[in-house]
């Protein structure tokens, strides 16, 4: 029988007709988790990178292609069925092993919003079979949350009859996620003058000639390779850019929604990882003669990540539902519906970050130890309240959406 924690967690996932695919999903990406990804993630965690034969195992079996159209080899879901992906994936105890094998799912959505047949012809099929890589390359090392102020230049050249029209890119981008593996490179610079109307988007092959990639060490995410990019003279030509100049502004700004949402699924499924394990260490681990679940303390403690955890659930599921409501009725997503995902995203990763330091101090030395699945998720934690835009800026984003005028 599942446990009462398990039967929370469904509540709510999806009560669509697609529930038994649904279920078949979460089936396979469990075994694929499993199998395909437990055995071999401290290697992965110690090698920096995850390897090429992953992804197409992950393609094989369609887990790249959720959310994108058939067309391209993908499957139509909503919102709410990544969320119940995540939900397995962070079952490996990884941030890493989701943000570097789903890159592509914010690197292809501004393709495959503004792109014309060829272009996405060209990327998504390869990408969603996991035979390509794919990293979104906006932020710039004196950037950060301020997208609409970069600072990598794209400057329109045209062949000597007119024709052969390329752009050359110069700057700087830093934090790439699969920015070393990547074969494409989904790339906002400035193309006109300052502010948002300025950016344009391109789609940059890995192994152009005068991009320079060199890899950054962080606190966590290891096993995900990030990077810091120099574009020196990087020649692009014109039929890669993504839609028209001047767009690439709006399609990162719903981009960055969809990544939100997903770091906030991020948040709540790694912190419901974090409590299950504190749970089975409470039953088995003894002091002083009794089991840690016996003490009143201690149980006291769980109730209170339990609560926080369901809570934030909730939220995140509200707020799923009503971002899939909006796009299947055709709408965009208006300003107290873009203040939503602002704080969801922040409630849920505030959440995670209490209940991995309470985990930690739960488990005691074992909490500590290399190897534990709560010692990484709580490495881990501040990545997810800084990526996306950090949480001082979603507050003020949130503020403005909801009482601006």
């Amino acid at each position: 029988m599942a446990s009462t924690a398990s039967r929370a967690q469904a509540v709510g996932a999806d009560d669509s007709a697609d529930a038994v695919d649904l279920a078949a999903l979460q089936q396979t990406a469990r075994r694929f988790v499993e199998r395909e990804v437990v055995p071999h993630l401290e290697a992965w965690e110690a090698e920096g990178r995850l390897p090429r034969s992953l992804y197409r195992k992950a393609g094989d079996i369609g887990l790249l292609g959720l959310g994108f159209p058939e067309r391209f080899g993908g499957v139509p879901c909503s919102n709410a069925t990544v969320v119940a992906l995540v939900d397995e994936l962070a079952r490996a105890g990884s941030g890493g092993l989701i943000a570097g094998l789903l890159s592509h799912g914010i690197a292809m959505p501004p393709i495959l919003a503004l792109g014309d047949d060829a272009l996405q012809q060209r990327i998504l099929p390869p990408v969603l079979r996991g035979e390509a890589l794919a990293a979104l390359a906006v932020t710039e090392p004196g950037g950060g949350s301020d997208v609409a102020n970069l600072r990598t230049i794209a400057t329109r050249v045209e062949g000597a009859d007119g024709s052969n029209a390329r752009y050359v890119l110069r700057g700087e981008k830093t934090f790439i996620t699969t920015g070393l593996a990547a074969d494409w490179l989904t790339v906002a610079a400035r193309t006109g003058g300052p502010g948002m109307a300025g950016v344009t988007l391109f789609a940059v092959p890995g192994d152009s000639p005068g991009l320079q990639r060199r890899p950054l060490a962080k606190m966590g995410w290891w096993c995900s390779d990030t990077a810091h990019l120099h574009f020196d003279g990087v020649e692009v030509p014109a039929a890669l850019r993504v839609g028209d100049e001047g767009m690439g502004f709006y399609a990162l700004m719903h981009n960055f929604n969809r990544e939100r949402l997903m770091l906030a699924a991020m948040a709540v499924a790694f912190a419901r990882v974090a409590i299950d394990d504190v749970i089975e260490w409470a039953r088995e681990r003894e002091t002083f003669g009794k089991p840690l679940l016996a003490r009143q303390l201690v149980r006291h403690k769980l109730v209170e990540l339990e609560t926080a955890q369901r809570a934030a659930r909730a939220f995140l599921l509200q707020t799923v539902h009503a971002v899939d409501a909006a796009a299947a009725q055709g709408e965009g997503e208006d300003a107290a519906l873009v203040a939503d995902v602002c704080m969801v995203k922040n409630h849920c990763t505030a959440m995670l970050e209490h209940v991995a330091g309470v985990s930690v101090q739960l488990l005691g030395g074992m909490g500590y130890m290399r190897g534990v699945r709560v010692e990484r998720i709580f490495r881990e934690t501040k990545v997810l309240s800084i990526g996306g835009g950090a949480s001082e800026v979603l507050a003020e984003l949130a503020g403005k959406q909801l009482w601006a005028g």
